[in-house]
């Protein structure tokens, strides 16, 4: 997926040699039957699925980042905000994680994925890749890295070919077998091959163009009854519709490349995903709405969120120092839960646009400018009462108020009015009247008294020799573990070292990423690690040897696996210089010394975090005081959390590592790197409810450094704060506008301005935390009285919502100003805060 990175299917020069083997095969005039059947079928306008013209709204939900039990709450909620259409990519690796064997179990049910959005009523778009870079370990490329062939090889070529083309077909025909296309009655509207290639075409030169037009006619050729995509492939081939990705596309796409197809867009970031080390990533409710609305004033017909939910990198799933969360700011957060008042006020967005479906889908437009700054976009039916108008101010700083058919209306700066009726103002972009929220997260009163044991990873010494220099850690590894054993000896005569206690030897080892923790005669001597930007970096660290045999072991780690770019078989890891520093007799150089390695751990070999694995080795007792040694395991048994709120654990007080649930990985921690804001860029992390029993869950938890579990606590996670804020100059909300036929009138009698609270499911207000009247400031779980505030505010807000699940607050001064207007002379604020339980 995403921001600025390129994805690519076979991101090697493997693309070169299976281009010039296919590109003239394929047939381009496949896509031309279905338009003549059922199914889904386009113009300039839109995409026509099953001969009605739609305005869709779609959100990526990604199949392996949640649990299936998650699947149908997250289904509803999208539904509920608007969403339409559901986006996903389809894992080649997570599919076929060896060659010929298969996974669709689980959280992997792609087919009961799509089936389940067809029954909550949505379409679905699938982006198969095959290499699709999501963030997510790159699964293809190491499997072909695996069969030890030259890469330049014209066989290796054929191979990755015929792997490619048969994988496309293989889940394309599991899915037609499930009747899951749009053509055959199912939800499947969109398909799409490749993802951004153009941002690597070109390393491949004339080479990568043909690739361009194989792949996509390829695509075609299956004939599956729905058009196929290319995102931001402007050479998209014949009727595969080229889409936009990014913040802006608004503004910044260039258009379908032929004049029959639809503005499409594949990725609107709600946010960006985060690395270790990154501070929190921020996009506002604001700036996502205005790029929605401007898109569909400018004949966009589809937008997709990227992600709508944030999602988990279960397991070893994150690409390279991806953090284990995903997109947690996008309108779903990791865990579930709505996070506000994006969720909200995009659903607003999805109303208002709703409201004008008949004029953007039917209508004729014009786009006159008001001011410099500010232009209008108008769709009609002349002859008709038929109208929608988008009023534009495109300045970053100042609020302009212009005059539009008559009437005057103000524009807070970088924002759009939406008239449905090109008089009425239903919806302001940067005028948010959505509810707020803020996340808690509640020590668990039942699960914390945890009773933890230990057993310390044994370091490998002495392993057989089996190549002079170390070998690259990807290829090691093989995407199996994250971890291999590199080992070497040297023999040390007396005068080699120094006689001066206050002078010892340096071990330095230059390393191409990721991590390294080092021994020397079984004692760790300390660690080292790169970063996303630079994954390379040099351990140095001063040792202590001794006369005679010397054992040096390093262990490599990786965090994740490479996922964007050009020749990827060319990216390298593990160490490549090691050396001793500081001997009498000068720098000695081990680079070739002769090595042996391991692959993984012993804990891992055993599954010590399995059930069974567990009862393995001698565990012992933690120490009472002090840190535990490096490379150890932890384990400790506890209850399931009360209530039904999402789970998670706290890693406060450890290092790095993985954790184990009931013998499920959910994922690694980083807690050591610290953002620039001062703190661990990721400290809580989701334990899917599916996961736990009633009783005597076990987690394990691999430390890779000196720490102690005492701080590791389980947690349940909730948006129980909700808020409101809403001022005079808002209007009211769109969803006291309706449509009805031809006829656009209020809800009620007359559409007003007010609070409008609602509680998550099954609870209700309990406290009302904060409510003024008058000029109030602040956010969501930090409001303060300003200079003025009616002392029967608090009283208002508890006779309107203490004990609703929902409730309205009229901003009507008669209810506020009994005892006289606390604020003379200014126009009035409501903020209110309120506790659900």
């Amino acid at each position: 997926m995403t921001a600025s990175s390129s994805k690519l299917v076979v991101a090697t020069t493997i693309a070169a040699f299976l281009l010039l083997l296919l590109v003239m095969n394929s047939p381009v005039d496949a896509h031309e039957k279905f338009h003549k059947g059922v199914g889904v079928t386009y113009d300039a306008r839109s995409l026509i699925i099953n001969g009605k013209r739609e305005l869709l709204f779609s959100g990526s939900i990604h199949y392996p980042r949640s649990t299936a039990d998650m699947w149908p709450k997250l289904l509803e909620d999208a539904k509920r905000g608007g969403i339409n259409v559901i986006q996903t990519y389809v894992f080649w690796n997570i599919h076929e994680p060896e060659e010929g064997k298969f996974n669709f179990e689980g959280r992997f049910d792609l087919v009961k994925f799509i089936k389940l959005i067809g029954e909550h009523g949505l379409y679905a778009t699938i982006r198969l890749g095959p290499f699709i870079q999501a963030e997510w370990n790159h699964g293809k490329i190491v499997r072909i890295m695996n069969q030890n062939v030259s890469l330049n090889s014209n066989f290796l070529a054929m191979t990755s070919q015929q792997h490619m083309e048969r994988f496309v077909k293989m889940i394309v025909e599991k899915l037609r077998d499930a009747k899951l296309f749009a053509s055959q009655g199912g939800p499947i509207i969109l398909a799409q091959i490749e993802n951004e290639y153009n941002t690597v075409q070109l390393a491949y030169r004339d080479l990568g163009n043909k690739y361009v037009q194989w792949a996509g006619n390829m695509a075609v050729g299956l004939n599956i009854g729905v058009p196929w995509i290319m995102c931001k492939q402007r050479d998209a081939p014949g009727p595969v519709i080229n889409s936009c990705n990014g913040r802006q596309c608004g503004d910044t796409f260039s258009g379908p490349n032929a004049p029959n197809k639809p503005s499409l867009w594949t990725e609107n970031w709600t946010a960006q995903f985060r690395v270790f080390g990154d501070p929190p990533s921020q996009r506002s409710a604001e700036d996502t709405a205005f790029s929605v609305a401007r898109w569909f004033s400018k004949n966009g017909s589809l937008v997709n969120y990227y992600m709508y939910h944030g999602g988990t990198n279960l397991g070893r799933t994150a690409a390279s120092f991806v953090t284990t969360r995903y997109y947690d700011e996008a309108p779903i957060d990791e865990f579930g839960l709505e996070r506000g008042p994006k969720y909200g006020h995009l659903k607003d967005v999805h109303k208002a646009l709703n409201l004008c479906k008949k004029a953007l889908l039917w209508g004729s437009t014009s786009a006159p400018r008001l001011n410099p700054d500010v232009e209008a976009r108008i769709y009609e039916q002349p002859g008709t009462d038929v109208c929608a108008a988008f009023l534009t101010n495109n300045h970053t700083r100042l609020a302009h108020t212009v005059k539009f058919k008559g009437q005057e209306y103000y524009l807070p700066p970088r924002s759009i009015s939406i008239l449905p009726d090109c008089k009425t103002v239903v919806l302001n972009t940067a005028t948010i009247l959505a509810q707020h929220n803020s996340r808690n997260f509640i020590r668990s009163a039942v699960t914390n008294k945890l009773d933890w044991k230990m057993i310390v990873e044994a370091i490998p010494t002495n392993l057989k020799v089996v190549s002079s220099t170390p070998m690259e850690l990807y290829f090691l590894t093989k995407d199996k573990t994250d971890y291999a054993w590199y080992t070497t000896t040297i023999n040390l005569d007396p005068r080699d070292l120094s006689m001066r206690k206050d002078i010892l030897p340096v071990l330095r080892v230059a390393s191409l990423g990721h991590g390294m923790l080092a021994f020397v005669n079984g004692q760790f001597v300390g660690s080292a690690h790169g970063s996303q930007i630079d994954k390379s970096f040099v351990l140095q660290k001063s040792v202590e040897l001794k006369p005679g045999i010397n054992y040096i072991s390093l262990l490599g780690t990786l965090i994740g696996l490479p996922d964007s770019g050009a020749y990827m078989e060319h990216r390298f890891a593990g160490p490549r210089g090691v050396s001793i520093l500081g001997l009498n007799t000068g720098t000695l150089d081990l680079s070739q010394n002769g090595y042996g390695q391991q692959v993984g751990l012993v804990g891992q070999h055993d599954e010590l975090f399995t059930d069974d694995g567990s009862k393995k080795g001698k565990w012992i007792d933690i120490p009472k005081v002090g840190k535990g040694p490096p490379l150890t395991w932890y384990k400790a048994k506890f209850d399931a959390p009360e209530g039904n709120d999402p789970v998670a654990v706290s890693m406060y007080g450890m290092i790095k590592g993985m954790i184990w649930i009931n013998g499920e990985s959910i994922g690694r921690y980083w807690m050591s790197y610290i953002s620039p804001l001062g703190d661990s860029t990721q400290a809580e992390y989701l334990i899917p409810r599916s996961y736990l029993k009633p009783k005597d869950n076990l987690i394990v938890v691999l430390e890779e450094e000196p720490a102690h579990p005492s701080n590791i606590t389980i947690l349940t996670v909730n948006r129980d704060t909700i808020c409101s804020y809403v001022s005079e100059l808002s209007p009211p909300s769109v969803r006291q506008w309706e449509r009805k036929g031809d006829k656009f009138k209020p809800v009620g009698a007359e559409a007003k301005v007010g609070a409008h609270l609602m509680c998550p499911m099954g609870k209700k207000i309990a406290v009302v935390d904060f409510s003024s009247y008058g000029d109030p400031y602040g956010a969501c779980g930090g409001f303060s009285q300003g200079r003025c505030s009616s002392p029967v505010s608090k009283q208002v807000v508890e006779q309107s919502c203490l004990g609703k699940e929902v409730c309205n607050v009229p901003l009507e001064r008669g209810l506020f100003e009994k005892n006289g207007d606390p604020c003379p002379n200014v126009k009035k604020t409501l903020a209110i805060q309120v506790t659900c339980r």
